[in-house]
């Protein structure tokens, strides 16, 4: 295997005094994970970050051999724009920790790199947390367990969508939905229409299902633990939004 890509890193782990192993989601070829070695010093200490991008090469004798990275060369340094903001650092380090876990290696990630990209490319935006729900709101579709928005469960209706039910994945029109709204999450209005912008409330409302609907289809079907920052996330931005009241 020897390929050319550009990606952003999701993960690094010590090897030796000064390697690194460092997994990177690529553009073109899906998630990587290489051997890198004489990484761990001073000089390249502002390349290997969390939710970098980076241009690299990789090299493997055998296709099942982990590759050695090579000309790892920065390209962008995502994570100078979360150092300052405890909220976007805890954003990013559930992204990173919650998309490793969830993608195969060596797999093209087709659509759901786009929403990946905006997510890292844009942390200095006022639609980082935006683009971060909706990021994860592809990633439901990318692993097969997209949910059914298009219509009413019920009636059939495209009118008056309100509600997502947890037990169908399906949408539900308010008028259906009104009596068990406790019972229902909100429907995500902003991650089907992008003209929308949504509140405060209802990136948090689709956390929340993300979170659900991705325990139930993948962490649990397949034996699974949910990532730990994952699984802290809406603790932390609900201290965020007290803030914001």
């Amino acid at each position: 295997m020897q390929i050319s890509d550009e990606g952003y890193i999701v993960k690094i782990l010590r090897h030796g005094e000064n390697s690194l192993i460092v997994t990177l989601l690529s553009i073109a070829h899906g998630k990587i994970t290489g051997f890198i070695k004489s990484a761990a010093s001073k000089k390249k200490l502002g390349v290997y970050q969390l939710g970098n991008k980076v241009s690299f090469n990789a090299y493997a004798r055998l296709d099942n051999h982990m590759p050695q990275l090579k000309g790892v060369e920065l390209l962008k340094s995502n994570v100078a724009h979360v150092l300052s903001n405890s909220y976007k650092l805890a954003l990013l380090s559930s992204f990173c920790e919650l998309f490793n876990a969830c993608l195969p290696e060596n797999e093209p990630l087709e659509g759901l790199i786009r929403s990946i990209s905006l997510f890292m490319d844009h942390l200095e935006s006022k639609m980082w947390l935006q683009n971060y729900a909706i990021s994860e709101f592809r990633l439901l579709y990318f692993l097969g367990i997209g949910l059914d928005l298009g219509s009413c469960v019920v009636t059939g209706s495209i009118e008056n969508l309100a509600f997502v039910s947890p037990k169908s994945g399906r949408a539900v029109c308010y008028e259906v939905g009104k009596t068990y709204e406790n019972k229902l999450f909100k429907y995500p209005h902003f991650a089907i229409n992008k003209h929308i912008n949504p509140t405060l409330e209802d990136v948090l409302d689709l956390l929340k299902m993300n979170e659900f609907f991705l325990k139930k289809n993948f962490f649990d079907a397949h034996g699974l633990k949910f990532p730990k920052s994952r699984a802290n996330l809406l603790k932390i931005l609900s201290q965020m939004k007290e803030e914001n009241a």
